[in-house]
């Protein structure tokens, strides 16, 4: 389990693992990219990314790899969910690897997000709301130290805003992983431990 992450290239930023932030900052000043380059994905960045001591541009692919399937979920900003399979097959698709939930509770969360009709829906025929309670329904099936949600809420309402907010909270107390969410200023509904402003 990965218990922090230091990170010198804006700011000087530490997320802790089990406690929550956002991260604020104008569109196109380098919010998506701090969460790609924390997960390996990208580097070409100055400064340091130090997770537990080590620095990510020193991880192997193996190491990378392993980072993203055990350590770290991800809900993007782009989704990265595909367009031609039903919403429940692209929860499925992680799922499958780490055989982390029963079927009853990704059903129970597709109920909860009032997405439960969509299940067998091909995902480019949902909207973008839609997609994005997807794509946290997917990362919730991932073992993980931390979450990191960019711009999570940016196409839901208010009452599905808040209802994805109850379940990650609740899912943080049960697994203590860290949360890192990044916002415009539409930020979700949660208690932070830190706001930090690029």
């Amino acid at each position: 389990m990965i218990d922090k992450i230091e990170v010198s290239i804006y700011n000087s930023m530490q997320f802790q693992r089990g406690k929550s932030y956002c991260v604020e900052a104008a569109s196109g000043i380098g919010k998506s990219s701090l969460l790609h380059f924390i997960g390996g994905f990208r580097n070409e960045y100055q400064g340091t990314i130090l997770i537990d001591g080590k620095n990510v541009k020193n991880f192997s692919l193996d190491q990378k790899s392993s980072l993203y399937r055990q350590e770290l979920a991800y809900v993007f900003q782009d989704l990265c969910l595909f367009p031609d399979l039903t919403a429940y097959e692209n929860v499925e698709i992680i799922n499958q690897q780490t055989h982390f939930r029963a079927k009853e509770y990704i059903d129970s969360l597709f109920e909860q997000l009032q997405i439960s009709d969509k299940k067998e829906t091909k995902v480019r025929f949902l909207s973008i709301g839609q997609q994005q309670r997807v794509a946290f329904i997917r990362a919730l099936c991932q073992p993980c130290s931390f979450i990191l949600l960019d711009e999570p809420i940016s196409h839901l309402d208010e009452k599905n805003a808040q209802i994805m907010a109850q379940i990650l909270v609740q899912e943080q107390q049960e697994r203590q992983f860290g949360i890192i969410v990044t916002s415009l200023g539409n930020t979700l509904p949660i208690k932070y431990d830190q706001i930090i402003r690029l």
